[in-house]
């Protein structure tokens, strides 16, 4: 199996700060790999120093020759105008039926093709991007935490085409269920090294509690002998017939404590102990008629939607549908354009989001902020204990949020808003940059909680974990659907992934034998057009190479087959668009 990539005991450093050192890993053909670890211990950095933007400070980057990269960038911009569909085609060089093929995928047909791509909402923004990239035909591509950006309807897409999909690529992602879909392999980073596991995503995280109980026994054991021998040197150390022996022993000590294995899972959340509110049984939350948008705009319409207190409720629905619209209007941020809305009497509403995360004031220090937001009851000790779960200990507390990163300006917000006890809390995206550990311990925090959630997440994990209660917003419209989140998602996926039922119209309607057969008939046939039509591409690559090539002679023969080869691929492309349709009725 061919390696497209290699990295040797790669390293990086920013303003003095490691980074990361000793990463070595091989990719191959065929290797579908999940890259974990924690925040800051640099993924986006070795995907970047992979495609080039930045440069590793030490160790050897190899990549194969026949290694074609692809990568996502989400600051991918479109020219003035051009339509989905002509993006496409500036992105790549294949036939219009292969983009076509392929765009339909993604659902991106019709009016979302033919239309401007700047026209397009910001989840179909990123479901263009991402055609535009796999057009490329990459043998190894590279996606960034994809979940952050795509709406859960795409990510049910992109899990679909990705398990069929016969190239290698590298995911880093968060969504622990994303990577238990997609990926085959594991690949964990962390500062001092890398460890590559030929598992998926969930058998990886069973080895690694398995090695920890292992890691953890051991030391329990070379502490229990440390002790033993203490205690040896304590009773002897002062009697002059035992001196030499006592010597011995401390030297046999130390020797053990070397042999002291660092785990440094063990510095990570096991729990988040949320302080009490009050019970309450009342309504939480009454939307009468309400219409939100923006200006003259309405986004979503004719909302009529009671919320208990105590519910733990997901937003759900496409991007751009109106999810952070109906945050923003029920926090405030925005009015609504008509009808109404009311908390319930003495709420103490606490928000999350992006937004909220750019307001906090970058002098002030960690362990400051969270003092200051701190509600008067909660005691210094409360205060340090969801610091510490929330992984900000000692030095951590001390920086200022100017120099957090975005995972830990996130962390530390969301520890501020529990402190601050309210009664219902308003969170968007919120486990947009947080680790796997970090996730699943405030989803089962949350869920303990009797306050009000509301919600909007792809990430599946939390939002199984968590949801009691779903709010579809879809078409302009927004409804509780009663059924368990798990069922929500079996559903949409079943309706994204359906295959069109193809009747052709000239069959009679009394055979269905018949039916079936030229059904098979048609798809046999395009299957076959598919074939040639790759076959005369790449003999028309290669006439046009070899004009390229002899530009000062010129060869009757080529320049007829030149043309009868394109004569011939305009015919077929005719031929496949006919028999595509006919499917499509």
């Amino acid at each position: 199996m061919a390696i497209l990539l290699q990295g040797n005991n790669l390293s990086k450093e920013y303003g003095g700060q490691k980074i990361f050192s000793g990463l070595s890993f091989t990719v191959s053909e065929k290797q579908k790999i999940g890259v974990v670890g924690r925040n800051g211990a640099g993924k986006s950095t070795l995907f970047k120093i992979i495609c080039g933007e930045e440069s590793a400070d030490d160790g050897d980057l190899l990549i194969g020759k026949d290694t074609h990269l692809g990568y996502l960038k989400q600051d991918e911009s479109f020219q003035e105008k051009e339509s989905a569909f002509e993006y496409l085609e500036r992105m790549s060089t294949q036939p219009e039926w292969e983009i076509k093929k392929l765009a339909a995928k993604f659902e991106l047909v019709g009016d979302k093709l033919s239309g401007p791509a700047e026209a397009l909402s910001g989840g179909w923004r990123m479901r263009l991007k991402l055609v535009g990239m796999l057009l490329k035909e990459p043998n190894l591509f590279l996606l960034d935490e994809p979940s952050n950006y795509l709406d859960l309807s795409t990510i049910l897409l992109l899990e679909d085409f990705l398990r069929s999909y016969r190239g290698s690529f590298m995911i880093i992602s968060h969504d622990r269920e994303f990577l238990k879909q997609t990926c085959e392999e594991t690949l964990e980073i962390s500062r001092t090294n890398c460890y590559h596991y030929p598992g998926n995503i969930e058998s990886y995280l069973d080895f690694k509690e398995q090695k920890l109980t292992t890691l953890v026994k051991a030391n329990e054991g070379l502490e229990r002998q440390q002790q033993h021998l203490q205690e040896f040197v304590d009773r002897f150390r002062a009697k002059a017939s035992k001196a030499k022996q006592a010597q011995a022993v401390i030297r046999k000590i130390g020797k053990l404590e070397s042999k002291r294995i660092t785990i440094e899972h063990q510095a990570g959340i096991t729990r988040i102990n949320i302080p009490l509110v009050e019970k309450k049984k009342n309504t939480a939350l009454k939307m009468k008629n309400l219409r939100i948008g923006y200006g003259d705009r309405a986004i979503v319409e004719d909302i009529h939607i009671d919320c208990q207190a105590g519910e733990k409720i997901a937003l759900l629905g496409l991007n751009g549908q109106g999810k952070s619209t109906l945050i923003k209007t029920l926090t405030g941020k925005i009015p609504p354009l008509s009808g109404s809305f009311h908390w319930m009497s003495g709420s103490k509403i606490a928000y999350h989001s992006q937004e909220e995360m750019e307001k906090m004031d970058g002098k002030r220090q960690a362990g400051d902020y969270l003092r200051q937001t701190a509600a008067p009851e909660i005691k210094t000790e409360a205060v340090l204990k969801m610091a510490g779960d929330f992984l900000f200990r000692d030095e951590e507390l001390k920086k200022p949020i100017s120099v957090l990163s975005g995972g830990e300006k996130s962390r530390l917000l969301l520890a501020g808003l529990l402190l601050s006890k309210p009664d219902v809390l308003i969170l968007d995206e919120p486990t947009c940059h947080l680790d796997f550990e970090t996730t699943e311990a405030l989803g089962a925090a949350l869920d303990r909680w009797s306050g009000t959630v509301l919600f909007a997440s792809h990430d599946r994990t939390f939002c199984s974990m968590l949801a009691t209660d779903i709010i579809e917003i879809k078409d302009g419209h927004a409804k509780k659907r009663y059924e368990e989140y798990e069922e929500y998602v079996a559903r949409l996926e079943k309706e994204l992934l359906k295959k069109p039922e193809v009747i052709a119209p000239e069959i009679p309607k009394n055979s269905a034998a018949e039916k079936y057969q030229q059904l098979k008939e048609r798809q046999k046939n395009i299957r076959t057009l598919e074939k040639e039509l790759a076959q005369l591409q790449k003999r028309k690559k290669e006439l046009m190479e070899y004009f390229l090539e002899n530009y000062q002679s010129y060869s009757p023969e080529k320049s007829r087959e030149l043309d009868e080869v394109k004569t011939e691929i305009w015919q077929k492309e005719e031929e496949w668009f006919t028999l595509s349709s006919e499917l499509e009725k």
